[in-house]
């Protein structure tokens, strides 16, 4: 199912989606790498697609500020329960907690900077569809932000088999977001490894929404 996470006990807590894990998760996870590859900056208006308990989240409402917004997507409703009280418990007042569905984000049309998807992507399996409903989010220079991790054992393997895997290739995604009618403008092949796991290496595209269709 698309960008479903059946993520559970130790297998949760391993992927650093808890908030237990998030300080951790600072040390490898290079967000301030990440935003000024997006090019992010104070009063944007900004989605993190997958946003789970919302790590990703707060840190795009630290960087956005009070006049920026971020919208926080996920389809599964107990995610967002406990983002919710994050957001009550940190008296956040920029993020926005939207239940999407499988084949939607249900991101407003025409209003957003930059969307994130962060080691989601790989879960969709609808993707030419989100990236159509992605695309009509964004502004007419709005860019997209993937960030996925490519398992060593799994290289050079079929789309689907990565996919399966909980995996995927920048390849892959390139093609896609190019047929979805977006223009890559930065491409990083390793920005380092996931979560301390050496066989887990993190790549990041950067794409703009392309003005020719």
């Amino acid at each position: 199912m698309p960008f479903i996470f059946l993520l559970v006990g130790a297998v949760q807590a391993k992927a650093q989606y808890n908030e237990s894990d998030w300080k951790d998760r600072d040390t490898w996870m290079k967000v301030p790498q990440l935003f000024e590859l997006a090019g992010i900056g104070e009063g944007a208006t900004v989605a993190d697609i997958g946003c789970h308990d919302g790590y990703l989240s707060f840190h795009l409402a630290k960087a956005v500020g009070k006049d920026g917004k971020v919208y926080a997507v996920d389809v599964q409703e107990y995610r967002l329960d406990k983002l919710k009280e994050h957001i009550e418990q940190r008296n956040t007042t920029n993020i926005k907690v939207v239940l999407g569905d499988y084949d939607n984000p249900k991101l407003p049309e025409g209003m957003l900077d930059i969307v994130f998807v962060v080691d989601t992507y790989h879960e969709m399996d609808d993707y030419m569809k989100i990236l159509s409903h992605i695309k009509k989010a964004l502004k007419p220079d709005g860019r997209i932000v993937l960030l996925e991790k490519l398992k060593d054992p799994q290289r050079g393997k079929s789309r689907e088999a990565q996919a399966n895997a909980h995996t995927l290739a920048a390849k892959y995604v390139k093609k896609e977001l190019e047929e979805a009618g977006f223009a890559i403008l930065k491409e990083v092949p390793d920005f380092g490894i996931w979560n301390h796991e050496s066989e887990k290496h993190m790549w990041i595209l950067v794409a703009e929404k392309s003005s020719v269709e």
